[in-house]
């Protein structure tokens, strides 16, 4: 008659030290937008054609000469508001695909904040239409106040909180040299705060590293998880459509900002694969 070779204790123990994760319902969302409008938000963005290569530039080979005839003509202009409202249907059409239980708000900062869609929903049109109404000002704002962003934003996680949700703040800012102040007295922290900064190349004329300091100073100040801020000078959509897919990330499955090490660099990493197959001609896996 065959008997367990397994004694009791030893595979109680063995139940004992293996580790299990019961699942877990993470809250739905309620996120609000705040999408700079200054004058700078209509800065045109560099074409993907006309970003400098990865490549040594004295070994880069010349463009090619334009040929004669009809052709599509010029690339139409891109400015950064273009490119953040294709980033927002993007990021609104990818959450609401991870679980239809989002709601997004959409306000935008001036000189103070404004409303542009007060009511949580997931609706795709209402976001559409708040998100398509989004424009550039024609004057720049000498300041940029966020306290009446907190003052929604506290009142908003209160009530997202009753109702068993998340609130979270993601804001756009695109100045390069007008760093944005608040008075907001530190309290109870209810809500969590995402940033994007696109900005231009630093010089004599503007400060983006101050204005960068003053936006972690700001996020640090109120968000309740880890609120990542993220960061761009490049000038182009892509690098902005990737920050944004960032922010996909639910504030409750996040690591802290200095470990994420995401997106990978696709070109770095051929390299060292190239190299590791130079060096012995043993094929490395990737």
């Amino acid at each position: 008659m065959a008997t367990d070779p397994t004694p009791p204790a030893a595979a109680a123990a063995a139940a004992a030290s293996r580790y299990s994760l019961p699942p877990v319902r993470l809250p739905a969302e309620d996120i609000l937008f705040c999408v700079d409008v200054d004058l700078e938000a209509s800065a045109e963005m560099k074409s993907a054609a006309s970003a400098p290569s990865s490549g040594s530039a004295s070994t880069a080979s010349p463009p090619p000469p334009p040929q004669p005839g009809p052709g599509p003509g010029p690339r139409p202009v891109v400015r950064r508001m273009d490119a953040v409202r294709q980033a927002l249907l993007l990021f609104v059409h990818s959450k609401l695909t991870m679980c239809p239980d989002h709601r997004f708000a959409f306000a935008s900062i001036g000189e103070t904040v404004s409303m542009i869609k007060k009511d949580f929903s997931s609706d795709v049109g209402s976001a559409m239409e708040a998100i398509h109404s989004l424009s550039a000002s024609e004057s720049r704002y000498a300041t940029a106040d966020l306290t009446q962003l907190f003052k929604i934003a506290y009142h908003e996680g209160k009530i997202a909180e009753s109702q068993g949700r998340l609130l979270r703040v993601v804001l756009i800012y695109c100045r390069s040299s007008t760093k944005p102040h608040h008075q907001w007295p530190v309290k109870p922290k209810n809500f969590t705060l995402d940033i994007i900064y696109l900005h231009d190349k630093p010089t004599a004329d503007n400060c983006p590293q101050k204005v960068y300091d003053a936006l972690v100073d700001a996020l640090e100040h109120v968000s309740q998880y880890e609120g990542y801020i993220l960061e761009t000078g490049q000038g182009l959509a892509r690098v902005l459509f990737r920050l944004m897919c960032i922010l996909l990330s639910h504030p409750l499955q996040r690591c802290i900002q200095d470990d994420l090490d995401i997106p990978k660099q696709v070109a770095k990493k051929t390299l060292a694969v190239e190299a590791a197959q130079n060096e012995d001609g043993t094929p490395v896996s990737s």
